[in-house]
């Protein structure tokens, strides 16, 4: 029995009769259950429920509504409403046409559940697998990864909101678990000044009055942590996330001196990136980007770009929003080896790139890291007519470098570099370079030697090679492909949703990231098997006059 046949069995034969009626031609829905099935198996998330109690709906049912419902980016209501009322939904579903469906809370649930069992790879991993059964993902192909920001499902507060709602969230935490011990603790003055959410239109507009303002909830905050710290309360009360985000916040808006609390200064505060900025979303943080600024997560997308394949999604990653590129290119290569989706060749812009990943790419995913690495930033290398690095010869068995001019060292220090980067720092001799007839092409130091600075052979050698390798043509012309991940976010954004947070905290919306990609390759695969070409990018219509070249 072919799939379509077998599948079809499946769904009860009123529902295909009106859903046929309905749609003579099919639709997305149904022409994912004919072609290609149902994806999941209760049996995968069998361990996220209990055997006792009420039974609980068909988690198989559960993972493929919430696919279809980010598929056309419905809240959970209304994708409650859709498994009622929708004759496709039910079609995809095998549900008769009188099922009467469930209350929407079950899908929060659900995605509880899966956060919890840590199952959440399980909407994204089973369509792969699914996909490439069909012929339609291989591996060792080319792949492509880019990153854009995620905005948090919080509102964006300054410095005074961030400290009012943060010593608020905490009370309100306290007055629900322990209403008698706070009312003996709190001021009176403090149900006016926290008792409402504290916005910029009720705050001070003369700087004095803001500053004084925080200072005073500075006071009331130190207050309160003192009498939670004391040592007749209760213990637990120090455990409570909200007090905790309450300590933490006061540590980096605040200190202390000669007993009296204090506002620091701009200047003063932790990285932005370190800070929290709202008490209801504590892992959301500042970022930018390209002159971009928000406070959330940043996405990280890889996709196939095969050109007799489909293009889908084959990881997602979120990260903080301050998170280097540079940090995520490992652990993207430690996920696709996992499910066996590594690439030959991974396309990615610079900020992916650095020197140890060339080489750990290659050696221990045999992955063929493209993207292009910074150039030397030293003035000979910009100037174009001084000595820079490559005009050095290095013997690295011997530790010693020859210069343009002959002259030979043996001053190598190797240590690490700011960022944890093993370099070795190479010295001339200060009378040799204070002699040298050419030292104005070497170094502009007074009195001074010339002095370079290498990565350790491997990486040295694959830095140099790639930032000639990415001078020619042939190179720029594979590296052209990787601009198709910007139009995957485009549509990520634009169709799906994807820029905003639906959830708090970074496990759901990383779970929102996972059924995002999960939706798109849905949508993605059914336009291949309809023969949809591949959207090619868009030119102006002047840009469309460019003569072409001979």
């Amino acid at each position: 029995m072919s799939l379509r046949a077998r599948m079809r069995g499946e769904v009860p034969e009123e529902t295909v009769r009106i859903a046929h009626a309905a749609f003579p031609k099919g639709n997305v829905y149904m022409r994912m259950r004919d072609e290609m099935g149902t994806f999941y198996e209760d049996e995968q998330f069998a361990v996220l429920f209990s055997r006792l109690g009420q039974p609980a709906k068909s988690p198989w049912r559960l993972a493929l509504i919430s696919v279809m419902q980010f598929a056309e980016n419905l809240s959970d209501r209304q994708a409650a409403d859709a498994v009622r009322g929708r004759i496709d939904w039910k079609y995809a579903l095998g549900l008769e046409m009188t099922d009467s469906g469930f209350d929407y809370s079950v899908l929060s649930e659900f995605r509880g559940r899966l956060i919890e069992g840590e199952a959440e790879q399980l909407l994204l991993d089973s369509l792969l697998e699914t996909f490439k059964d069909l012929g339609l993902l291989k591996a060792r192909g080319k792949q492509r990864t880019d990153s854009t920001h995620v905005i948090a499902a919080v509102r964006d507060l300054n410095r005074l909101e961030t400290v009012g709602e943060t010593l608020r969230a905490a009370l309100n935490s306290i007055a629900t678990v322990a209403p008698e011990w706070l009312v003996q603790q709190v001021d009176p003055a403090w149900f006016d000044r926290y008792s409402q959410r504290v916005e910029e239109y009720r705050l001070p507009k003369n700087e004095a009055e803001r500053y004084e303002l925080q200072e005073t909830i500075g006071r009331d905050g130190m207050q309160f942590l003192n009498a939670v710290y004391a040592a007749d309360a209760p213990g637990w009360l120090r455990k409570v996330p909200a007090v905790e985000q309450l300590r933490q916040t006061w540590v980096h808006q605040y200190y202390i001196v000669e007993g009296e609390l204090r506002r620091r200064e701009a200047k003063d505060l932790p990285p932005a990136g370190v800070r929290s900025d709202s008490p209801y979303d504590p892992e959301a943080h500042y970022g930018t980007k390209r002159g971009a600024d928000w406070v959330g997560y940043k996405l990280h997308v890889t996709e196939t770009c095969d050109d007799d394949l489909p293009h889908l999604i084959v990881q997602v990653e979120t990260s903080a929003a301050a998170h280097s590129d540079v940090d995520m290119t490992e652990p993207i290569h430690q996920a696709l080896n996992e499910k066996n989706l590594l690439p030959d060749q991974h396309l990615v812009d610079a900020g992916y790139v650095d020197a140890h990943l060339l080489v750990s790419s290659s050696s221990e995913y045999q992955v063929d890291l493209i993207g292009p690495t910074r150039p030397d930033v030293s003035w000979q290398a910009r100037a174009g007519a001084g000595y820079d690095i490559t005009g050095f010869q290095v013997d690295w068995e011997q530790h010693a470098a020859i210069c343009p001019q002959g002259q030979s060292t043996h001053d190598w220090k190797p240590h690490q570099d700011a960022w944890g980067n093993d370099i070795i720092r190479i010295r001339f001799s200060r009378t040799v370079c204070g002699q040298c007839p050419t030292r104005h092409l070497c170094t502009k130091s007074i009195g001074e030697p010339r002095s370079i600075t290498l990565r350790p052979q491997a990486e040295h050698e694959a830095l140099q090679l790639n930032r000639q390798q990415q001078l020619a043509e042939d190179w720029k012309a594979l590296y052209a492909q990787r601009a198709g991940a910007e139009g995957t976010l485009s549509q990520g954004i634009r169709a799906f949703g994807l820029r905003h947070a639906r959830y708090i905290g970074h496990a759901k919306t990383h779970l929102q990231h996972l059924l995002t990609a999960a939706a798109m390759n849905l949508v993605r695969v059914d336009q291949w098997l309809l023969g949809t070409p591949l959207a090619q990018t868009r030119k102006s219509r002047f840009e469309a006059l460019r003569p072409v070249a001979a």
